[in-house]
């Protein structure tokens, strides 16, 4: 069975404490759109322009519980998101607006990809639950002269 071109070929879904808190967060601060939900099982699917995760409220009741071990806060610990963006300052804004926790400040920074420096100008917010959003705007890329950094 061949996949939609136009669908992600990886979509995280991400356990969370409380659906409500974290909808509006992802929605409110975020600029995430629904693009479907059923909110009486505490579940959403959502879209930043083509960059899609599923949030899932943690429930003891439920029949199918993918969870390995102890889900301790913060969740996701050891992972970090990487969402590219067309304007990393407006989700910037939106997170300082918000008070959200920012985890890494907004930065430009130069990565080497083999012979070539891709340039970002990134940070990472901690949405509720501890999960770690690298939100990502591309800078172009040059040759040479560029801050090594491992990615």
């Amino acid at each position: 069975m061949q996949s939609d071109p136009r669908e992600p070929r990886i979509v995280p879904e991400l356990l969370v404490s409380n659906f409500s808190r974290s909808l509006r967060f992802y929605r409110e601060v975020l600029g995430f759109a629904e693009l479907y939900g059923r909110h009486e099982e505490g579940f959403s699917k959502l879209d930043l322009n083509g960059a899609q995760i599923m949030i899932e409220e943690r429930s003891e009741s439920h029949e199918r519980d993918w969870v390995l071990g102890e889900l301790a806060h913060p969740y996701g610990r050891g992972l970090n998101l990487e969402i590219d963006v067309d304007d990393v300052d407006a989700i910037h804004r939106n997170c300082q607006m918000a008070a959200a926790r920012i985890f890494l400040p907004l930065e430009e920074k130069w990565y080497r990809g083999d012979d070539v420096f891709l340039g970002v100008r990134q940070f990472i917010v901690v949405d509720p639950d501890g999960y770690l959003l690298r939100f990502s705007q591309f800078l172009g890329s040059r040759t040479g002269g560029g801050e090594e950094a491992h990615d």
